[in-house]
């Protein structure tokens, strides 16, 4: 099925393609933005996806759908308004062969999430979304495989993309943090819970002050009444540890 994306920048640009994924780098610039529509009785932290096309209610989910593709700039962009060489920390840095592409992804997030009974491991693929619509994964480059060597690919951001083209951050999302704070609110894992970068009441947050799952329950500003939530950390596994903590969504593209 021919899919089409619609990107709203100083001007529109409205174009087609039989993969389902469009590339981005001759088309995206630094006046992209985009209009949220957002649905009745969508909670207001939901409303913090600023890169979301389309956010509402599906029965006991919440529905964003978004296209993946970073609002900051990377060197996995080629020569357009979005390409930034390579200016991070590592000076082992190697560029992969992949390029950023977008995709019509939707997750469906639990509209009230609740620990599993049985829990389930986090997949290989997205495992939750940020705030400006990239995706998570979890620690592993595959099947039981460490971050080692991939991480040498990571941006100046801290994200690459795979083979398709989808872009996504195995550690802290620095730009996000960057602009927000370390202490701040920075998405969701399919499960419904929330996830908050590696600082907490001013301390860095570490492995050993989270559970199994990379988690823990008291309140956030976001949830003054408490929840559980997820903590980014410097040190394996980074954003989420055995699995999900609670049931996951769905996660489609």
């Amino acid at each position: 099925m021919k899919k089409c994306l619609l990107l709203i920048a100083s001007f529109s640009i409205s174009f087609c393609s039989n993969e389902g994924a469009e590339a981005l780098d001759d088309v995206l610039d630094e006046t992209l933005t985009t209009e949220t529509s957002i649905g009745e009785g969508v909670p207001e932290i939901f409303k913090k996806f600023y890169m979301a096309s389309s956010i509402y209610l599906e029965g006991s989910f919440v529905v964003i759908e978004v296209n993946g593709a970073p609002d900051h700039k990377s060197p996995y962009y080629s020569e357009s308004g979005k390409y930034e060489a390579y200016n991070g920390t590592n000076t082992a840095f190697k560029l992969n062969p992949n390029r950023i592409s977008a995709f019509d992804f939707k997750y469906k997030i639990p509209l009230n999430p609740k620990e599993a009974t049985n829990k389930e491991g986090t997949p290989l693929g997205s495992m939750g979304v940020a705030i400006n619509g990239v995706a998570f994964f979890n620690q592993y480059a595959g099947p039981n495989q460490p971050l080692t060597n991939e991480i040498d690919s990571f941006d100046q951001y801290s994200g690459h993309p795979q083979q398709q083209g989808v872009y996504h951050y195995h550690l802290e999302p620095s730009y996000l943090t960057g602009l927000n704070g370390k202490n701040t609110f920075l998405g969701f894992l399919l499960d419904g819970f929330p996830v908050y970068g590696p600082i907490e009441n001013e301390v860095a947050v570490t492995n050993d002050d989270l559970d199994d799952y990379h988690g823990h329950t008291h309140e956030t500003t976001e949830y003054p009444d408490g929840i559980y939530h997820y903590h980014i950390t410097d040190n394996d596994p980074y954003i989420n540890g055995n699995g999900y903590y609670g049931s996951p969504g769905t996660y489609t593209k």
